[in-house]
């Protein structure tokens, strides 16, 4: 249109006419709508009602979104139609919006480009413009009854085209563009897609459509909606993509014969859909990155509860197969960065020979290779055939564990989610591994540590049994205070001695280590017991820290007959149990100072005579403070378990204790537990 042309006024005076100021605000199409369903009662009017309020609510919505100025709308109405202007005050050039005619096929191409809306003013007015004023502009559309001739006053620059019987109506452009998915719906896209085509179809007189798309899920595209009859073979389709973006693809495809409206009617209905797409893109895609991030916190969780080296190990490739790839293999690198096979996995066990079989080949071109260069580079690597995949590095605390090597799905390739969540895999096994190494080695110097403070063998002696027991804490990577010894004295006697230092850990096996040497040299100069307990107490004092140590010392030597004389010294210590060999059992010797605490201690002596039979038993708090809820074992319970084993082998007694004492509980000791019997074996 020209700038000059202008809306026809001819036959106003013997129709209506209205003139209307309205705001830039969302209500203006409906204020717009209602003046002129006015207009259109008063002039009887009403069968241009459905064209009418459609072309005047795009026009009015487009002023509103685009000039963001007030509107003036001017209906004029006549005997044979309706002309309707829309006017706005923004400024600017006159080519901003230059429209075309109807069923100018270059000018409406031009149309799509910049509106929907001006799509619909071309197809169903009869005439339609812009005009352009010093304060603005205006476009304006004039309708006509079906049949009537235009009135002789038209002076407008407009193309004058007759009805287009073959055209859309309004009614079927109102409903392609009301056409909305069911928001409670489970997957709504297919019936609002298939909608979509129906209509589209029976608006261009399309004989067939088909709508297909491609998720990226390995599924390739599917048909998501179809129309008709299939294409008959040789027939050019009408195809337009759709505009979603990756992994997204498809496209709409109209087997419609060519026409002014089949092309951008198909266009529309592409973007209408492809806007519905996008939304379920952008949904299905945080409910994976959420389920990506459960996976990723479960999988942690799992990898944290293992200290187990090699069950860690193995449980990574469960982890990934068949979630996150068809194979995995977790490969360790030793110090020479040589690669051992740890751990694999394949969603079919029937594959697993083969798979073993590829991972074992050596040569440039092998998976072998391809994994060194991994573990070397510290890089993501892919793998080429016969089993395609990539390998990720393990790296923790800035070492090289090995390698995760990681085999594509079947029907797709790795998307950048998955490969992203697979490195994160790769870095929680790589430090779940690390920490099992970690604990391995604490656990396997703790194990030392403890035994170099227990004697590796009791002494065999005749008429005298020595048996022990010792169950170390629940947590084995700890070394436990508790030790005992049998030492022979000078005199020809023999010590027996048990204790336990305060505390867990290294420093408490440092004053473990030095009580036991400290008493082993002591009484090897022929120190009585109590300077021995008082020198060892100055010792610990002057060392300090805080430690303190518990001790039952018994010197046991031949007595008059078959009896044992026992001299007996407690400083701190639980009093031993005494098993008759004749039944019954208690508690004997006083109780003294712990030594490291004061300057001063008290060891009171007691004298012991064991008859041919009996025991004396002695034990650590572990054993009296093992827990059951809030219910304590206690010196009750451990000497009435000992009853019982009256004329029983020391072996016997110190393994039917140790069995009475962890069995009382199903929780791992929380202490050390330490049981030594004596008994006089005399017949």
């Amino acid at each position: 249109m020209s700038a000059e042309a202008g809306p026809a006024t001819a036959g106003a005076r013997d129709g209506a006419t209205r003139r209307v100021r309205l705001p830039a605000d969302r209500r203006t199409p409906a204020a717009a709508r209602a003046v002129v369903r006015s207009v259109l009662t008063e002039s009887h009017l009403d069968e241009l009602a459905n064209e009418a309020l459609l072309l005047t609510t795009e026009l009015t919505t487009n002023a509103v979104e685009h000039a963001r100025t007030e509107l003036d709308i001017e209906v004029v109405a006549d005997e044979i139609g309706l002309t309707v202007t829309v006017s706005d005050f923004a400024p600017g050039s006159g080519d901003e919006l230059t429209v075309g005619a109807r069923n100018d096929s270059t000018e409406i191409d031009e149309v799509s480009e910049r509106g929907r809306g001006l799509l619909l003013v071309d197809h169903f007015a009869s005439r339609w413009g812009t005009t352009y004023l010093p304060t603005g502009k205006g476009v304006w559309f004039r309708l006509d009854r079906p049949g009537a001739d235009p009135p002789t006053g038209d002076t407008t620059g407009g193309a004058q085209v007759g009805t287009d019987r073959s055209a859309p109506s309004a009614s079927a452009m109102s409903e392609l563009m009301q056409t909305a998915p069911d928001l409670y719906a489970d997957d709504p896209l297919p019936d609002f897609a298939t909608s979509l085509l129906s209509r589209v179809a029976e608006m261009v007189g399309a004989a067939g459509g088909t709508i297909r798309l491609d998720r990226g899920d390995g599924q390739g595209r599917q048909v998501l909606a179809r129309f008709g009859r299939p294409p008959r073979a040789g027939s050019e389709l009408l195809r337009v993509p759709l505009t979603v973006h990756r992994p997204y693809a498809g496209e709409l495809e109209l087997d419609a014969a060519p026409s002014a409206y089949a092309q951008p009617l198909a266009v529309l209905t592409a973007e209408r859909l492809s806007l519905h797409l996008e939304n379920d893109r952008l949904r299905r895609a945080d409910v994976r990155r959420q389920v990506w991030l459960t996976f990723l916190a479960e999988a942690s969780e799992l990898l944290a509860q293992s200290l187990d080296v090699d069950l860690t190990m193995a449980l990574v490739p469960q982890l990934v197969v068949p979630r996150l790839g068809q194979w995995c293999a977790v490969h360790t690198a030793d110090e020479w960065g040589r690669l051992r096979l740890a751990a694999a996995s394949h969603a079919d066990e029937s594959m697993l020979p083969q798979l073993h079989k590829v991972l074992a080949e050596t040569g440039p071109d092998s998976i072998q290779a391809r994994l060194r260069e991994a573990s070397r580079s510290a890089a993501q690597i892919p793998l080429g055939g016969p089993m395609e995949g990539f390998a990720v590095p393990l790296i923790a605390r800035g070492q090289r564990l090995g390698t995760l090597a990681v085999g594509r799905h079947q029907r797709h390739r790795h998307d950048p989610d998955e490969v992203a969540v697979l490195e994160d895999v790769a870095r929680r096994a790589a430090l779940a591994i690390e920490n099992a190494r970690i604990h391995a080695e604490r656990r396997r110097v703790a194990q030392t540590l403890q035994q170099s403070l227990l004697p590796p063998v009791l002494p065999l002696v005749d008429g005298i049994g020595f048996a022990a027991e010792y169950v170390p804490t629940g947590d084995d990577a700890e070394v436990g205070g508790d030790f005992y010894d049998v030492v022979p004295l000078p005199d020809g006697r023999w010590l027996v001695v048990i204790g336990d230092v305060s505390g867990k850990g290294v420093q408490a096996a440092a004053v473990t280590g030095l009580v036991r040497d400290v008493i082993r040299v002591l009484v090897g100069d022929g120190k009585p017991l109590p300077e021995a307990l008082a020198r060892l107490n100055e010792t610990l004092v002057e060392r300090g820290g805080g430690r303190y140590c518990t001790l039952a010392l018994a010197a046991v030597g031949p007595g008059q007959g078959d009896t044992l004389d026992v001299s007996l010294h407690l400083a701190g210590h639980d009093q031993p149990v005494l098993l008759a060999g004749a039944g019954g059992a208690g508690f004997v010797g006083t109780g003294g100072t712990a030594l490291g605490l004061l300057d001063t201690i008290t060891s009171p002596t007691a004298k012991i005579t064991l008859a041919p039979g009996d025991s004396l038993i002695f034990y650590t708090d572990g054993v009296t403070e093992r827990r059951r809820g809030r219910e304590l074992f206690g010196t009750d319970r451990l000497r009435d378990a000992a009853a019982p084993l009256a004329g029983y082998s020391a072996d016997v007694v110190a393994a039917r204790l140790r069995s009475v004492a962890i069995n009382f509980s199903v929780e791992p000791p929380r202490d050390d537990i330490a049981i030594l019997v004596l008994r006089n074996d005399a017949t």
